[in-house]
């Protein structure tokens, strides 16, 4: 079956959103929450104000289709760069230092946009948006417990999998007060590791003891 090709006006159409959703991803990073308004989302897209709300009915509209994107592409990323068959084959200790690297250097490369998607969240109450972000999340922590319980034999812990989603938990919890809260340890420098490859030593440690894992690279 022939390859369907988009009209040039669908076409253009898409592209200035793809456009709308990059800008806003940026201001909100440079930015914030509070500074993220609709005529420097249009400015930094080289848009007018008019071609956002032909498209969003205001600012949060625009954000929150914007941060679902960011999670969905992640997910998908995650899936096909490590499938449940590639996890058998890497010892536990190496997966979970892989984890915890690419955490890292997620949290690290995008602090700003990372703490002012947290603080939007936050600000928004029990709603449909939040509900699908839940969801994807348990979603894609889901996959990434199931990836490390390709080893469960090796995991001491009396139950491996809320063993897992609990230690993950405290993962991404101790991240976002050492990287996003105190933009990356400007009051937590003096008394914890002075650089990557020791925090990442720590948080490995941290969680391979709570696993009851032997902390050995295969």
């Amino acid at each position: 079956m022939a390859r369907k090709t988009l009209h040039p006006k669908q076409a253009r159409s898409r592209e200035s959103t793809r456009k709308l959703l990059k800008a806003a991803a940026e201001v909100l990073g440079q930015r914030g929450v509070e500074g993220t308004t609709i005529p420097r989302i249009a400015r930094h897209a080289g848009l007018t104000p008019g071609a956002i709300y032909r498209r969003f009915a205001n600012k949060d509209a625009l954000i929150e289709t914007m941060i679902i994107g960011i999670l969905e592409r992640s997910d998908e990323r995650l899936r096909t760069a490590l499938t449940p068959a590639m996890a058998r084959q890497i010892p536990l200790p190496v997966l979970v230092d892989q984890l915890i690297e690419s955490m890292l250097i997620s949290y690290r490369a995008n602090p700003g946009l990372l703490y002012a998607l947290r603080q939007f969240a936050q600000a928004q109450g029990q709603t449909r948006f939040i509900a699908k972000v839940t969801r994807i999340e348990l979603r894609t922590l889901r996959y990434i417990v199931d990836l490390l319980l390709e080893h469960r034999r090796e995991i001491k812990h009396p139950d491996p999998e809320t063993a897992l989603f609990f230690v993950n938990a405290m993962l991404v919890g101790t991240l976002t007060e050492l990287i996003l809260v105190d933009r990356d340890m400007k009051n937590w420098r003096a008394v914890m590791p002075k650089d990557h490859q020791a925090l990442k030593a720590e948080l490995k440690r941290m969680f391979l003891n709570y696993l009851s894992v032997e902390e050995q690279d295969g």
